[in-house]
Parts: structure tokens; sequence; C-alpha cells
């Protein structure tokens, strides 16, 4: 049975993502199967290799799974909380050296991945091709207007779960919001005529 499965239609991801993470392995399986297509998705819109792609979701998912006993649903919605604990195992994966890097992949090595997982990420991978171009296009925007940018046009979230999962406030969210969709319109129609992430989202 291949590691990854099919991807599910965007109404029930949405749907599925409102309950809540468990730290009891039973209901920990439960929110990892309904949010497993939304962080599959975070993370092969910014990586262009299968093996990084599962590497990296296990790893958000066990982050996920260390941090639910201290889920707060006061704090934010689950989909925003996931979404922060990504941003965190991403960024935690390429903060650190070369050195470090390659010191933990000779003692972890790759996930095993059979030739249908491989097939199955490579697809997917192709599909948020755009997303990739969008966000490696506009790597001249500050780092703070990239993430708003990311979670809101890229991944989907609403401005208020990305001000959850940043740990902002809506309004910073909005200007920020504002002033990135500002300095992409600034750089003429050639900036976004190749993708399908609509900007008006962060109107």
């Amino acid at each position: 049975m291949p590691l990854i499965p099919d991807r599910a239609e965007e109404p029930e991801r949405r749907a599925s993502r409102a309950a809540p993470p468990r730290p009891d392995a039973a209901g920990f399986a439960v929110f990892y199967e309904a949010n497993f297509d939304a962080v599959l998705g975070f993370v092969t819109r910014r990586t262009a290799c299968p093996q990084v792609a599962a590497d990296l979701t296990a790893d958000i998912f066990v982050a996920a799974l260390q941090a639910a006993g201290q889920y707060d649903p006061r704090r934010g919605a689950p989909a925003a909380w996931l979404y922060g604990i990504a941003r965190n195992v991403l960024a935690s994966r390429y903060r650190g050296s070369a050195l470090e890097q390659h010191a933990v992949a000779r003692l972890n090595g790759h996930r095993l991945l059979d030739e249908e997982d491989i097939a199955a990420l490579e697809a997917r991978i192709d599909a948020e091709r755009a997303a990739r171009e969008l966000v490696e296009r506009h790597s001249g925007l500050s780092e703070p207007l990239r993430e708003i940018l990311d979670l809101v046009a890229v991944d989907g979230l609403t401005p208020r779960e990305a001000a959850q999962a940043l740990g902002l406030n809506r309004a910073t969210v909005r200007s920020r919001l504002h002033r990135a969709k500002r300095l992409l319109r600034a750089q003429g129609p050639s900036a976004t005529e190749h993708t399908s992430i609509p900007l008006e989202v962060v109107s």
C-alpha cells in the first residue's frame, strides 16, 4: 500500500480540518488522516524533491503529535495551529548548517518510499509548480510579507487563520497583505500571468 493517499477534494479538506488534534493514538490518527493532504500541499509548494517532501511531512506530524496535548482552541483554529507547526519545522530544517543536516541524514537516512509513493509525490510537486514559482518569483519581498503571502495566497488560509499561525493580530496581517499586493502589482502582469494563484484573495 502506498504511503501517499489520493488527494482529497477541496471542500472535504477544509471541513475536515475543523477537528482538533488529540494526544491519544486513535484520536491523532483521525487528525492525521484529515490533515495529511493539507500538510503535503504545504510541503510540496516549497520543495521539488519527493524525499524531502516525505521527510518534512512526517516531521511536521511528529511535531504536531508531540504538541497535541498543549493545543488550546482558545488560541486558534486547528488549521492555524498545524500550519504554525509546519512553518517552524520547515524553518528549523533550513536554519541548521549543511554539516548538521548531513550528520542527521547519515544517522536517519531518508524515509523509505516505494515507486507508487515517489510517483504520487512527483505528481503533486508538478501540480504545485505554479505556487512554487510564485513564491520564488517574489523572493524580493521582505520575509514578513512573504510569509503572509505564502499562507494566504499560496496555502489558502484565511487572513484570520494566517494571523493565528504567525502569532500576529489581524490588523497587522491585513496591512502586510495590502503591502504585498501593491508590490506585486507594481511589478506588472508578467509577475503573475503564468500562475493560477488568485491574488485577489489578499484583498
